[in-house]
């Protein structure tokens, strides 16, 4: 057997293409299934989660933009086609993708749905390379962006029906630039107010406002902390937001914040705009910070100047502020446990194979079964839908097959997935319905508008605050969202379940 040369890679550091965010065991399988005539079979995978974060009674569907864009670009360069030579790719399979271009099916949830375990986040369809490659950007991409913007949710009290006023400032405890960047703009659909990353801002517009002021360290460079606010207020008159706690918040800061302020009234006397607008405290009792602060504040006749707050804030710190301490800051800015969803950091999706296309347009159902009952899948090409009641809200979901219909008004029987159920099947009848899958791709084109990012930002907050029981928004055991499959999903994954594990689910 003559020995196999191939044109040796030389490692570039500054070298980027999102579609080589792919592991590897992603390329061993196509490569394979390519060389034994897989090449045109069509796939289909579903993505769903398993349970919420923080066992929590919802989450957000989020990344789908970047998904879309993702997909429209994907294509592979002379540098991805000789490392996979070298990693022993066929000389085949490498030459189909040199001109490879993705052209499938994406059907999703809008972006910003609210979203619930088991229920299909995304249906891909697509011939078996394009199937198999995008398993790691597309759990990457809807992964991150659902945990931030669910994180989001309730730091700015959105799901609590007691909105925040918050600032995204955790680009610097980012897991890298990318979390900066999605988590930015995940964070403002979750309700943010505005984000400390310039990029963002330049990626996606105005919507993701970059927003700060000054740090301790502008304060320190200059003789005295009034020194600095001056030079401070005399650049940004317009926009005065004063750090108090660099040396003593009320030794210090704030007497120099009055006379601050007090100078500007005789400076620009009959310009009220040129005030200080707010002071932020970073360290030390926030919620007796507060209350001290806003007193003296008052009493000074500048109850115009607002109150920031941050320092490792969370829900749970502000929530028990808020209730237990009646400190309530005009708004707060949030680092590491939003950006990192600290509580809970990671959303659990999975990408898994559904069915296959036949050449006769049917499709073949696939399952994992597991010797874990909770980790059999839900076989077949499906499609999910939300039954809401006669209040509007979101009163289960149910997961049928692709070709089933579920229309308001009449009786379907379903199959309970919560194995705590006290009747597994029951009979329902929908008041109104909602199908949850919707065609972003077709044949790899764009088929649908996508929203901006102001549109998608109400969108979720009506979401919480209109279509959704109060019960699943509750910070500690929220009710769970009911989950159903019609009979004809379930008697197909109990009868699968049986056939290659050999007993019942």
């Amino acid at each position: 057997m003559s020995e196999i040369r191939v044109e040796p890679y030389i490692p570039n550091e500054d070298y980027d293409n999102p579609a080589m965010i792919t592991d590897f065991y992603e390329f061993t399988m196509a490569n394979a299934l390519f060389l034994k005539g897989f090449k045109d079979t069509v796939m289909v995978f579903d993505m769903f989660y398993r349970k919420n974060p923080d066992n929590l009674g919802y989450a957000i569907s989020c990344g789908q933009r970047k998904l879309v864009r993702f997909l429209q670009n994907y294509h592979f360069n002379e540098q991805d086609l000789i490392w996979l030579r070298t990693k022993g790719m066929s000389q085949e399979f490498c030459d189909y993708l040199r001109t490879y271009r993705w052209k499938g099916d994406v059907y999703m949830l809008p972006e910003g749905t609210v979203c619930y375990p088991q229920v299909p986040m995304v249906r891909i369809e697509c011939d078996m390379v394009g199937a198999i490659l995008i398993e790691t950007y597309l759990l990457q991409t809807m992964n991150f962006h659902s945990l931030i913007a669910t994180k989001a949710t309730r730091i700015t009290g959105l799901n609590t029906h007691s909105p925040r006023n918050v600032m995204e400032f955790g680009t610097r405890r980012a897991q890298g630039a990318s979390a900066g960047n999605d988590g930015a703009y995940a964070a403002v659909l979750g309700g943010c107010i505005g984000t400390a990353n310039c990029l963002a801002e330049m990626k996606y517009g105005p919507d993701v406002k970059a927003v700060g002021t000054i740090a301790h360290s502008f304060i320190e460079f200059f003789p005295t902390e009034y020194d600095a606010f001056k030079a401070y207020a005399e650049i940004y008159p317009d926009n005065v937001s004063l750090l108090l706690d660099t040396y003593s918040i009320f030794e210090s800061g704030l007497p120099n914040l009055i006379r601050l302020d007090d100078e500007m009234i005789k400076k620009y006397p009959d310009d009220p705009n040129r005030r200080v607008k707010s002071a932020r405290i970073d360290s030390g009792d926030l919620a007796r910070g507060y209350k001290r602060l806003r007193k003296a504040l008052d009493q000074a006749g500048k109850s115009y100047i607002k109150l920031v707050a941050s320092n490792s804030l969370d829900e749970k710190k502000m929530a028990n502020m808020e209730m237990y301490e009646h400190a309530k800051f005009d708004s707060y800015g949030v680092g590491e446990k939003l950006i990192t969803s600290a509580t809970d950091p990671v959303f659990g999706g999975v990408y898994k194979l559904v069915a296959v296309k036949n050449e006769d347009g049917t499709y073949t159902p696939k399952m994992k079964c597991s010797d874990s009952a909770s980790k059999a899948i839900i076989p077949g090409k499906l499609m999910a839908w939300r039954v809401f009641d006669e209040e509007g809200k979101g009163q289960c979901d149910i997961i049928s097959m692709d070709d089933e219909v579920i229309e308001a008004g009449k009786e379907i029987e379903v199959f309970n997935l919560d194995p705590d159920a006290y009747k597994a099947v029951r009979k329902i009848v929908p008041y109104s319905v909602e199908k949850l899958l919707v065609p972003h791709l077709i044949n790899g084109e764009l088929v649908i508008d996508l929203p901006d990012i102001k549109t998608k930002k109400e969108y979720i907050r009506d979401q919480l605050q209109n279509r959704v029981w109060e019960s699943e928004l509750r910070p500690e055991m929220p009710h769970q969202h009911y989950v159903d499959l019609t009979m004809k999903v379930a008697t197909l994954r109990d009868e699968m379940y049986a056939k290659l594990h050999g007993g019942k689910i």
